[in-house]
């Protein structure tokens, strides 16, 4: 897909890795709509899009909510007369032990709201934005790509219950969509970052990065870019479709 024109959704897309997917796919000329929680730093995003000289407009919306999220594309369709793209990378974390005990007492565990947060942003808010996007795309169409964010935490990570399973749900996602929707002209893949060098690791302190640095073969974290990079490699590759980028720097959990 030339990107050129194109009109692409990006989730969580205020900071971090959504913010530079949607710089990056800026400069390659997409129009961005720009989805995220009623935020400030969502008006700074858009000021870093419009200056590469495309269109760029904000959305407020809880992607977890299913008429939030259905109005969000009905908009955005409006106000574009297209969609070309839909990139799910809205996420939370709320990490917590299945269970903590100590001398065969039991003195902690993951609490069903823990659960149940991050299931409804990281999973339920990708399996809405993927179906509203699709519909849309299919009713428009120009086919259209779908890219999942997911994570090396997929593989199971110690404190993440809740994440892992939402990550490695949205990879499966990918590869489901990928069969349904080829008949449509949307195609669907999935990125599984590894640890990845964003804001919020800012305020760590630096043996806690270290030692998150330690197993990482190549010698460093991810950058926000390299994950767009990758978004904008699925977008633009033609035969991509149902499978799983790992960005890991080669670490295995």
């Amino acid at each position: 897909m030339d990107l050129k024109g194109k009109t692409v959704a990006v989730t969580g897309a205020a900071r971090g890795i959504g913010r530079s997917i949607s710089e990056a796919f800026a400069a390659a000329g997409a129009n961005l709509a720009l989805i995220d929680v009623p935020d400030a730093d969502l008006g700074a995003a858009l000021a870093a899009c419009g200056a590469l000289g495309v269109t760029a407009r904000g959305y407020a919306a809880n992607v977890a909510d299913e008429t939030q999220v259905g109005a969000t594309f009905d908009a955005i369709v409006r106000d574009f007369g297209r969609l070309d793209g839909v990139i799910n990378n809205a996420g939370i974390i709320r990490d917590a032990l299945l269970v903590k005990a100590k001398d065969g007492e039991v003195t902690g565990k993951m609490s069903l709201a823990q659960w149940q947060a991050v299931i409804d942003v990281n999973l339920t808010g990708v399996f809405l934005c993927g179906r509203e996007a699709a519909e849309r795309m299919i009713k428009l169409g120009n086919g259209g790509v779908i890219v999942n964010i997911s994570s090396i935490s997929r593989h199971g990570n110690v404190g993440q219950s809740n994440y892992a399973a939402a990550k490695a749900g949205v990879a499966t996602l990918a590869v489901v969509w990928a069969r349904e929707l080829a008949r449509y002209g949307i195609r669907a893949g999935a990125i599984a970052p590894g640890f990845t060098h964003t804001a919020i690791l800012d305020a760590m302190k630096p043996e806690i990065l270290e030692k998150m640095i330690a197993p990482v073969p190549i010698g460093r974290l991810g950058r926000p870019e390299e994950i767009a990079h990758a978004a904008r490699f699925i977008f633009e590759n033609e035969f991509f479709t149902g499978r799983v980028i790992d960005l890991d720097g080669g670490l295995r959990l």
